[in-house]
């Protein structure tokens, strides 16, 4: 069995104290990073040494480290989650970067996601917007019996594919105007397509949208890069559903 390659990796990640703070790059070097490392658990190697040193570790979000729950945003490079696409950070792993790389690590930049320490900002923005109207509250009785409700096959696959969506934030790090089109359009998408979310449909991307102007998210510019960049692939056509769902909505609205 080939034994498993050792890396010399330059790291150049962003410190930042707090909200106030300026902030500024500190370069660490790694002499003897393991390929088969998550690039997480390479942070964890570095932490520790800091922590030995009695320095201060390096803040960053995680939780699952299973490219589930959304938490591991890192810029890597200029590109949200690093280069592999359809890849969260977690699962990014240093045998898809060489011996000898420096590697420049960031937070998400926006001015909806505050940085609070280091790597880890603010996306409590995504929270609220949930809050407005990403939701099911009518009371739909008991739960039904599995297939009771007939769902054709393409409008299931479709609904399955924006519910992928994980909150990560990626979207609004690759786009210019720091939208975040695709991550509404994909909670306002999946609960549309199903049968239980008819009774809220209008009231639901009407409320959602105007929470996400609120938060103060850029402009969609169709660019493309939030989906380009997005560790789910999230398609565009969800951001197309969600302006048609909304001109419609604002049509018919009884609040006009």
């Amino acid at each position: 069995m080939a034994e498993s390659k050792k890396m010399r990796i330059t790291l150049k990640v962003w410190r930042q104290r707090d909200a106030q703070d300026t902030g500024r790059f500190e370069t660490y070097q790694l002499d003897d990073v393991n390929e088969h490392m998550s690039f997480l658990e390479m942070f964890d190697v570095l932490n520790e040494r800091l922590l030995n040193e009695g320095k201060d570790p390096i803040a960053f979000d995680h939780d699952c480290r299973e490219g589930i729950c959304g938490m591991c945003s890192m810029y890597i490079n200029g590109r949200p989650h690093g280069h592999l696409k359809g890849t969260t950070t977690c699962q990014l792993h240093m045998r898809h970067f060489n011996d000898g790389d420096t590697i420049v690590v960031e937070p998400w930049r926006a001015k909806a996601f505050p940085v609070i320490k280091d790597l880890v900002v603010d996306r409590s923005a995504f929270d609220r917007i949930i809050q407005a109207g990403g939701y099911i509250s009518v009371n739909t009785g008991n739960a039904p019996d599995a297939n009771e409700i007939p769902i054709p096959k393409e409008i299931a696959d479709e609904a399955f594919s924006a519910a992928t969506c994980i909150g990560c934030g990626a979207c609004v790090a690759a786009c210019k105007n720091a939208s975040a089109m695709l991550f509404v359009a994909a909670k306002v998408s999946q609960l549309a397509l199903l049968p239980q979310g008819q009774a809220e449909r209008k009231r639901r991307v009407e409320a959602m949208v105007a929470q996400m102007d609120k938060e103060g998210f850029g402009a969609c510019t169709n660019t493309g890069a939030c989906s380009a960049e997005c560790p789910k692939e999230i398609s565009l056509t969800h951001i197309a559903r969600m302006n048609r769902e909304y001109i419609n909505a604002k049509l018919t609205s009884e609040y006009v």
